[in-house]
């Protein structure tokens, strides 16, 4: 498993003296797909000066930037997408993470099925570009709380697989997942579209460690649906430079005492067959 956390580019720095093996930027900081390009070059210099890759980035469209309802602007969106996957590619960013929560969440009023159809349409047309850029895009689940659509790893598998394309996939974060209750078993249930993960704990919403939180069952769901991949932290970090150390030990064990138990109890069971 590769480890990360969410931050700019002198969370990058920190996290590079840490030993985490990426930062986890956002769209509007490295990208800057509203920006002209001399602006987006100034931030991936200071990127590439902080000593760690960017591999994804989240925040994708910003909130006045709507995906769903009446003033839906479908020419600027695709304007939107092609520069942030173009700048994307340019930048090593791999995955672009679709939480996006002010600019999807559907109006009060509007038609729900109707909203449905935007956002698989946005999703088909940021899939389709991002694959021209060996981009991938993943929906992320956000608590009821942040938004009023796409709340569930259930719900959001089910727009991936109606989108169709290999290059949008799924993110699961155990900070949503566990502050609504979601069900675990989904993870494994749709395991085969999982393509990045998020953490912070419960309630706080802080780096793993700085504060009590059970993390086993996530992690045991990740290893029964054999993901092996990326996992940022997404969490306030009051004193990175503590923190950062202690969040990524505390993860390795996780990591650790899960394939351990996982090897344990697959050889219980060989012994049985």
């Amino acid at each position: 498993m590769h480890f990360g956390v969410c931050g700019n580019a002198a969370t990058a720095r920190m996290a590079a003296r840490a030993g985490y093996d990426f930062v986890e930027m956002t769209a509007a900081e490295l990208l800057k797909p509203l920006a002209p390009e001399q602006a987006f070059l100034a931030s991936l210099a200071a990127l590439q000066a902080a000593g760690l890759p960017c591999p994804a980035v989240n925040g994708f469209v910003p909130a006045n930037l709507k995906i769903t309802g009446p003033a839906v602007d479908s020419p600027a969106l695709q304007s939107y997408v092609a520069t942030a996957a173009a700048r994307a590619e340019q930048a090593g960013v791999r995955i672009i993470v679709f939480g996006s929560g002010g600019a999807r969440r559907i109006p009060d009023g509007f038609d729900r099925q109707a909203a449905h159809a935007q956002l698989a349409a946005f999703c088909r047309m940021a899939a389709a570009r991002a694959r021209d850029h060996g981009i991938t895009i993943v929906v992320e689940p956000l608590n009821q709380a942040e938004c009023n659509v796409l709340t569930t790893i259930a719900e959001c598998a089910a727009l991936v697989e109606e989108a169709d394309y290999p290059a949008i996939r799924l993110l699961v974060d155990a900070y949503h997942l566990m502050r609504d209750g979601d069900a675990f078993a989904d993870i494994v249930t749709h395991g085969k579209l999982l393509a990045h993960t998020h953490i912070a704990t419960v309630p706080g919403r802080l780096a793993p460690g700085a504060e009590p939180c059970d993390f086993s069952r996530f992690f045991r769901a990740m290893a029964d649906a054999h993901y092996n991949g990326r996992i940022s932290i997404e969490g306030k970090l009051a004193n990175p430079a503590a923190e950062l150390p202690a969040a990524l030990a505390t993860m390795r064990q996780l990591a650790a005492a899960t394939c351990a138990g996982a090897a344990a109890q697959h050889e219980t069971e060989g012994v049985g067959d």
